[in-house]
């Protein structure tokens, strides 16, 4: 399995992983074909296949579990789970 593969699945761990490298999750989902946009307010766009989340960083460059279950939440719906990844 790719290391790309395991950042995704952290974000499908229970209870919610909340040390998250935020950096290695971006480069793994930069790998699976999503669009990353950083702003200036400490937010992040993700966008794949149409679709686009918003999600704000804490301070420390972390997400809060809110902004996990959000990016869960919107994986599923774009189909990028660790189960359909491990098929590419």
């Amino acid at each position: 399995m790719s290391k790309h593969i395991k950042k995704i699945e952290k974000v499908f761990e229970h209870p919610v992983a909340t040390n998250l490298d935020t950096n290695k999750l971006i480069s793994a989902l930069d790998h699976f074909g999503c669009s990353i946009e950083h702003s200036k307010t400490n937010k992040i766009k993700i966008s794949f296949d149409g679709r686009d989340i918003v999600l704000g960083f804490h301070h420390s460059g972390s997400l809060s579990k809110d902004e996990i279950l959000k990016l869960r939440h919107f994986l599923q719906e774009v189909g990028l789970t660790p189960d359909r990844l491990a098929s590419f």
